[in-house]
């Protein structure tokens, strides 16, 4: 079978679900193919397409405090997809690619006040520029920039190092630990900006 998609595990997104649990919260997960098994207790949602997603996550902004998109979400997709196999039969073959809708930033403009959306970039170079260029954009409370470049981090790894960019311009680096560790960081940071939220509310 042959397809187009990003590269992902799953294990940042799967950590942070599982941390959200430990902390007695109510997790939905929404999740395309891993294959790596969610915690007991959490919701999980499958979705194979960015369409699928976009629905799923619309679904679920509606009863949520806090959001975090860490999916790595294909930015495109196959205009025509075949029915049936490809058969190698010519020299070259041309697929025509159309963006698919940026999850992310739908968020950022449908969720209220009192909700926190936390937002990923994954980036090789200009890492925290680029992840306070989408913070902005996108009307995040949060971004997590995270440097794809490294092989010992991110990426299939069970290790990550970030950085949280908040929409005040503040900026915090969390030290490279195991991706569960890295999830409760972001939690807190995120727990954090609600209760001061809902404090002024």
């Amino acid at each position: 079978v042959r397809y187009i998609s990003n590269r992902s595990s799953g294990k940042m997104g799967y950590a942070i679900a599982e941390a959200a649990r430990r902390r007695g919260a109510s997790v939905t997960l929404v999740s395309g193919p891993v294959s790596i098994a969610a915690a007991t207790g959490v919701d999980v949602v499958p979705v194979e397409s960015a369409a699928e997603m976009k629905a799923a996550m619309e679904t679920a902004l509606a009863t949520a405090d806090i959001v975090v998109m860490c999916a790595a979400v294909a930015d495109y997709r196959v205009m025509e997809p075949a029915e049936r196999k490809i058969k190698k039969t010519a020299e070259d073959l041309s697929l025509k690619l159309v963006r698919n809708p940026d999850i992310l930033e739908g968020l950022g403009r449908a969720k209220s006040s009192r909700q926190i959306l936390v937002g990923f970039a994954a980036e090789t170079h200009d890492v925290v520029a680029y992840a306070a260029e989408k913070l902005r954009r996108k009307n995040a409370d949060l971004f997590v920039a995270n440097d794809v470049s490294r092989g010992d981090i991110g990426f299939g790894a069970e290790e990550n190092e970030v950085q949280l960019l908040f929409a005040d311009g503040a900026t915090r680096k969390i030290e490279k630990a195991s991706k569960i560790r890295i999830a409760s960081a972001i939690l807190d940071a995120a727990r954090d900006l609600h209760q001061a939220r809902s404090a002024t509310a």
